[in-house]
């Protein structure tokens, strides 16, 4: 339970302060033990670090794949745009949104080659479920023949771009380049030729 614990009190405060603004005994405060009793269960800060990382992409994929399931009724139109108005929710909500996304755009320079070995697994299974959502949809008969996982790509590459307004800008922001941009990405959805075009490398989406 101590454990769980410091890395419960740790996603909040690298979530709030990053992962240099973090204080080690700040954490051991919060969970009311000693700062040298956090090394009973982390080697050091960067294994805190890691370890709480870890966790907020898994819970951000438990809420994602919670959301798809809750949601599983609506147009398929309405299901992905309103995964980018939940995302936002989520953010608002839950440390663990938070870290996830802004360790996305700006990983520690020193652990930054260990964080993209949790963004690129977390972006490359994202894109892999949207393409057989897709597909499905395609089946289904909800939207035309298209190449799939370049419209799945195209769709993580939309939520790439406006969700720099979640950090940076505000909710009025990040609404007005949501509701701008969609109209353009649904319609360039239904107009996709059906023959794939060149991919982007997935390693470059984030970079």
């Amino acid at each position: 339970m101590t454990a769980q614990s410091i890395r419960d009190a740790a996603l909040f405060h690298f979530a709030r302060d990053g992962y240099e603004g973090a204080s080690l005994r700040a954490i051991a405060d919060e969970v009311g033990i000693k700062k040298p009793s956090i090394y009973a269960h982390f080697s050091c800060k960067d294994d805190l670090f890691l370890h709480t990382l870890d966790f907020a992409f898994h819970e951000v994929t438990r809420h994602t794949l919670e959301y798809f399931r809750d949601h599983a009724d609506l147009p398929l139109e309405q299901r992905l745009k309103g995964l980018l108005i939940w995302f936002e929710q989520e953010y608002n909500a839950h440390a663990s949104a938070r870290l996830m996304l802004r360790n996305c755009f700006y990983p520690p320079l020193s652990l930054y080659g260990e964080v993209m070995d949790q963004v690129y697994p977390f972006i490359d299974g994202m894109e892999r479920a949207l393409t057989r959502l897709l597909q499905r949809a395609m089946r289904n008969g909800d939207i035309p023949a298209i190449p799939a996982e370049q419209a799945a790509i195209a769709f993580m590459t939309f939520l790439d771009g406006i969700t720099v307004e979640i950090i940076y800008g505000s909710s009025r922001r990040y609404k007005r380049r949501l509701e701008a941009a969609w109209p353009v990405f649904w319609h360039g959805i239904h107009h996709l030729n059906g023959e794939a075009q060149s991919v982007v490398p997935k390693g470059d989406l984030t970079t």
